[in-house]
């Protein structure tokens, strides 16, 4: 019987093992996020350095209970308006691949409504551009800061939710600490990368920050998560390679 199919029974035993993995994995992640967070500025400040983008760092303390203190970094840039000529041919590019859109085969209907849901959001940029654009409540460093924010909070998830979507079934104890681990340090190496692309994107001009937060933002952690966690469920249980 396939397992979407079949009753799952959780002993205390199950729910104890699960709670225990995930108090670790919190507390493994608490002790390592302010180093964390040090390697994350080494990487940004090289990444600044060898991207030439004009701005420094910012940095951004945090502190969590008695214990738990961390100092955030991300990229600082001048808010820059979109010009005239950016904002045509911008509004240009989102026509034409509209356009295009309208020809896509009937096998490519997925594709066609992923591409014609980021063409809405920049569009709605472009419309909020060219009638308020004095009105544009966030700054780049404000944004980057968030972003960075964010993910923390993100990573910091995926234990409890591991837990409460992974660890119930019985794949084994170490394919659970593998999935686990592989999945936070995949997110880890990610943000500072994300940060980075964002913020030679925004030096252009901030017309660009609605598609970065609701198309490449958090929504493209969260698919990464999906991913592994797909991956992790597709491993047989142990019961089935007994």
């Amino acid at each position: 019987m396939h397992r979407a199919l079949s009753r799952l029974t959780l002993s205390p035993l199950d729910l104890l093992a699960a709670a225990s993995l995930v108090i670790l994995f919190l507390f493994a992640w608490a002790l390592s996020l302010p180093w964390l967070c040090r390697f994350w500025t080494l990487v940004l400040r090289n990444g600044i350095k060898y991207l030439a983008l004009p701005g420094a760092l910012g940095a951004h303390s945090y502190r969590l209970g008695a214990y738990l203190k961390f100092t955030i970094s991300y990229p600082t840039a001048r808010t820059v308006a979109p010009g005239a000529m950016l904002w045509w041919w911008t509004a240009g590019i989102v026509v034409l691949l509209f356009a295009a859109s309208l020809f896509f085969s009937a096998r490519l209907t997925p594709v066609t409504y992923l591409l014609r849901a980021v063409l809405a959001v920049q569009g709605s940029a472009l419309v909020y551009f060219a009638v308020v654009p004095a009105r544009f409540p966030r700054t780049p460093d404000s944004y980057l800061e968030g972003m960075v924010a964010y993910g923390i909070a993100l990573i910091s998830f995926v234990p409890v939710l591991f837990g409460l979507t992974y660890y119930i079934f019985d794949f084994g104890l170490m394919r659970k600490v593998l999935l686990t681990a592989l999945t936070m340090v995949h997110l880890s190496l990610f943000l500072p990368l994300q940060i980075l692309l964002h913020a030679l994107v925004l030096q252009g001009s901030v017309l660009f920050m609605p598609l970065l937060y609701i198309v490449f933002g958090l929504p493209l952690e969260v698919l990464i998560i999906v991913a592994f966690y797909s991956w992790g469920m597709s491993w047989a249980p142990r019961i089935a390679s007994r």
